[in-house]
């Protein structure tokens, strides 16, 4: 592979990455203020904390991916868990499952509302766009995945420019106020926390424990890799696109800390952008932005469980892969579909809630203790690669 297709698969899997996490509930500004700015001033240095947590496992589990040949989440457990497989491997399958009810819903619910704001159209009408946008782009698989998730990040990061930038220039004095506010320990509103370091660090750990929950996602990126060292660089650039998108809104989004108005608003970006500077023209944006975001989250995470799903079928080869992809794709996409439409997602979110608890258990504790296991092991040596 020539230098260019090196840098090139390297940015399209960083991009999958960031696509899979800035969705629409990171364009709202809505999880900015739930797991950092509500902790007060530790949120302008704990982004850089999750992002690392997050690229480091999602490092070390595709790099596994790789070695071993496994491409999709279920062949990768069934390999890396071992003796352990009928347990653990089980238990992602539920969890993931679980996601792909609730991510790729919220992506038609979220999704659809803004559209809908947008042009006036009826939610289901809305709703069934992004439907078949998603569902035409997993149809076409990985590759097409890739390329769209690339097309997307380079969209949402010149969006997030164009709305942050311009406010924090224009609201320095007033994000440099509410830093000095929350370095003596008083709270942006509506937070309940103490501004302590602990309770910083532990928001930031769940948020990156959260998003490693997608980690079975990534895996299927890394059968056009052909050097390991591609893994290494997505990571890099992953961490250094993400933490510094994330770092962005914190800065700016602190302009409206402390603002009586933050209590009311579902969406704090949009309040930053009515109380900064382009209203008129960045209020759309925020909307495309809040679309965007929402649709890659849902290509991404139903992308993960077609892959799957497609090499379980295909596994005798007897069947069509294309016509197994093609069923797999519109059966998840209807699930996602159906939940927004009927009212489920709250249903759905009470196991969301849980999700956090699971991933310590099925990902974060077995990703440790092999790599404690297989440390002083070369990499010719380490020929069980399972959780022993």
């Amino acid at each position: 592979m020539n230098r260019h297709n090196f840098h090139s698969l390297a940015w399209g899997i960083a991009f999958v990455g960031f696509t899979t996490q800035f969705g629409g509930g990171f364009a709202s500004g809505a999880q900015i203020y739930q797991y950092f700015i509500n902790f007060g001033v530790w949120a302008l240095v704990m982004p850089f904390l999750a992002q690392f947590l997050m690229s480091l496992f999602y490092w070390y589990g595709m790099r596994y991916a790789y070695q071993n040949k496994t491409y999709d989440y279920r062949s990768f457990s069934d390999s890396f868990y071992g003796r352990f497989r009928s347990v653990f491997s089980n238990l992602y399958e539920i969890e993931y499952f679980v996601m792909v009810c609730m991510a790729p819903a919220v992506a038609f619910a979220t999704g659809g509302s803004t559209l809908q704001a947008l042009t006036g159209l009826p939610y289901f009408t809305c709703t069934l766009i992004i439907g078949i946008f998603i569902f035409l782009i997993t149809l076409f698989g990985t590759d097409m995945v890739r390329k769209c998730s690339s097309a997307l990040s380079i969209l949402i990061i010149v969006g997030m420019m164009l709305v942050l930038i311009p406010n924090i220039i224009v609201q320095w004095d007033t994000i440099a106020n509410a830093i000095q506010k929350l370095g003596a320990g008083i709270m942006p509103v509506a937070s309940s926390e103490s501004g302590g370091f602990f309770g910083a660090l532990k928001s930031a750990c769940i948020y990156g424990i959260f998003q490693i929950t997608a980690i079975g996602l990534m895996y299927q990126h890394t059968q056009k890799v052909s050097d390991e060292k591609e893994i290494k660089h997505s990571m890099i650039y992953m961490f250094l696109i993400d933490a510094l998108v994330m770092e962005l809104a914190v800065i700016g989004l602190l302009a409206i800390a402390f603002l009586p108005e933050l209590a009311d608003y579902d969406v704090p970006m949009l309040l930053l952008v009515q109380s900064g500077v382009g209203s008129k023209i960045l209020t759309p944006i925020i909307s495309v932005l809040i679309i965007l975001g929402a649709v890659s989250t849902g290509v991404n995470m139903i992308a993960g469980i077609v892959e799957r799903t497609t090499n379980r079928i295909t596994k005798n080869k007897k069947s069509n892969r294309k016509t197994a992809t093609f069923l797999s794709a519109l059966v998840f996409t209807l699930l996602a579909f159906g939940i927004a439409q009927f009212g489920l997602i709250p249903l759905v979110r009470t196991g969301y809630s849980y999700i956090g608890y699971a991933t310590l258990l099925v990902i974060i504790l077995p990703f440790v203790i092999h790599f404690i296991s297989h440390i002083n092991k070369k990499p010719q040596e380490d020929s069980s690669h399972a959780v022993k």
